[in-house]
């Protein structure tokens, strides 16, 4: 394969970004606080000593998500019920039973951790249709309890925007709904839009199945939690725009209006929902439409696929070049799956790859056209998810506002004796 050859390699220096750094400290204290609040206001209906209770348990990389779940567990069980939990990921695990327990002890759930059993499957119920007609499916499982509790994570989608994005309403009908409701919801987004499809399906799951209050989940921009609210079923529509807005304003984001080349060292499921948050990278090409948003990247490479995604390489396609040993990682059947079932064949697209990450980004400089070492703006991240520190190319330092600052003098890149990059320090 031809490889550009780069004699003179560009320059980049550390970059800090201050954030809002409020969080969560006690956990378990947290959440009890706002579960006793709730249950005082008398918003909810009244629970009885015996009675089942389902807690939703997600694929996604939340923090602490553990100590949430045993929290809920721990009150549950305080009140004399008998708590289990129900994975609630839609088609992820490879869409088996088997396979979501797996994502769930990735996450550090299991019985042991969390003081509850698991119970999973990949039946469902239909609770009823939408006035547009669309069919609400139901974790059987989770249908069986007499109580049903949603936790989740609200934050900003990666498909489409709207006052309700990813959150509780995501998880009662996508998570919940398990590959049967997820795959339609997709299918029939592209008809409807996805805003009006989670929001109709939302609600109706939200009045016809027995859900006691959800619990909301917002993280600052270091991915540590900032705030958990309790609430309601019947004010969960209201209260999850509220902590969207919320999210929005602590999400991280990068300080640049355009960039020549974004090297990403991992991607991957545990870091957003489609690899690399599209919402950071300003990248995002799907069949509800092509959105590009600042910043304006021309070229993006991605080097790695975390652990934790377990072969699932889901946004690779936005990639224009990556390495081999990321498409040796990739769990092509997992991705495909996951791709098909959010009707976005193009997010499993694999690009350019090559054996090093010399020789790709050779490639990806090439790929530019008349750059130069001296005014080609690169940005350099651990993944889309931890942008505190970062590294840029000096044509970027007079762009950096007041609150990012570079600490230190550029220094070329440093490749080791195998030509991959060192590793992005800690």
């Amino acid at each position: 394969m031809w490889t550009p050859d780069i004699t003179r390699w560009p320059m980049l220096a550390p970059v800090r970004q201050r954030f809002d750094a409020q969080s969560v400290q006690n956990v378990e204290a947290a959440v009890r606080d706002t579960v006793a609040q709730l249950f005082a206001s008398g918003k909810l209906k009244a629970v009885t000593a015996g009675q089942t209770v389902a807690i939703t348990a997600g694929s996604r990389g939340i923090d602490r998500i553990a100590e949430v779940t045993a929290a809920l567990v721990a009150i549950c069980r305080d009140m004399g019920l008998d708590p289990y939990i129900v994975p609630s990921m839609g088609s992820h695990g490879g869409a088996t039973a088997e396979g979501q327990v797996k994502v769930l002890a990735s996450l550090g759930i299991t019985e042991a951790s969390i003081g509850a059993p698991i119970r999973s499957s990949m039946d469902v119920v239909r609770l009823g249709e939408t006035e547009d007609g669309i069919p609400v499916f139901m974790d059987s499982l989770a249908m069986q309890a007499d109580h049903i509790i949603i936790a989740n994570r609200i934050k900003s989608h990666t498909k489409f925007k709207a006052p309700i994005e990813s959150g509780l309403f995501k998880m009662a009908c996508i998570g919940l709904g398990k590959h049967t409701g997820a795959a339609l919801y997709h299918k029939l987004a592209v008809r409807h839009g996805f805003a009006r499809v989670i929001r109709e399906a939302g609600r109706l799951t939200l009045a016809k199945a027995p859900i006691l209050f959800g619990l909301g989940l917002v993280e600052n921009a270091h991915g540590k939690l900032h705030t958990i609210k309790a609430i309601a079923a019947r004010n969960v529509e209201a209260e999850e725009e509220k902590l969207l807005m919320l999210c929005k304003q602590l999400s991280p984001k990068l300080p640049f209006a355009a960039v020549d080349l974004l090297i990403v060292d991992a991607i991957g499921k545990n870091i957003s929902g489609t690899g690399m948050d599209v919402n950071v990278t300003g990248r995002n090409r799907d069949i509800l439409g092509d959105f590009t948003s600042t910043p304006r990247i021309s070229r993006i490479f991605v080097r790695d696929l975390t652990p934790e995604s377990e072969g699932n390489a889901l946004g690779i396609g936005f990639a224009d070049f990556t390495t081999d040993r990321l498409v040796n990682a990739m769990d092509y059947g997992k991705t495909v799956t996951n791709a098909l079932t959010g009707i976005s064949p193009e997010k499993a697209a694999i690009p350019i790859h090559y054996p090093t990450d010399r020789q790709a980004l050779q490639a990806a400089l090439h790929s530019l056209g008349d750059w130069q070492p001296e005014t080609v703006r690169i940005v350099r991240i651990a993944d889309t998810l931890h942008l505190e520190n970062i590294y840029v190319s000096p044509a970027l330092f007079e762009e950096l506002p007041l609150s990012a600052t570079h600490f230190a003098q550029a220094e070329a890149m440093h490749f080791g004796p195998d030509d991959n990059l060192l590793p992005f320090p800690a």
